[in-house]
């Protein structure tokens, strides 16, 4: 199954100050967040559907419908995971996301 996240699963309030500390800049902070749950969100799905292709049937008959109990198992626990932002969030407070910026690269090397 996934990875296991200590993320909250419903959203909370943030101080949005302490938060944006490390960036210095709340747009970055989200821009870089925003990255990262994408990153999440991409690869969750794609562990989904590794885990119910396994199911997936070559019958198109729609009249031959029934519940999988694995299948739906597997989708309640992706259905009860942190969403993909608030694991997101979690990691950039834990310092767990590593980024940077291609623009403060430029000025170091003296390219700009």
């Amino acid at each position: 199954m996934a990875k296991k996240s200590n993320a909250p699963v419903s959203t909370i309030t943030r101080d949005m100050n302490a938060l944006c500390e490390p960036v210095g800049n709340i747009y970055e902070t989200v821009r870089i967040v925003a990255k990262r749950a994408n990153q999440i969100a991409i690869d969750s799905k794609r562990e989904l559907d590794k885990k119910l292709a396994e199911f997936a049937t070559n019958n198109d008959n729609l009249d031959e419908v029934f519940d999988n109990r694995e299948q739906v198992e597997i989708s309640r626990y992706y259905e009860q995971q942190p969403k993909p932002t608030l694991q997101a969030i979690k990691e950039f407070e834990d310092g767990e996301i590593y980024w940077k910026n291609p623009s403060d690269l430029k000025d170091e090397d003296g390219t700009d």
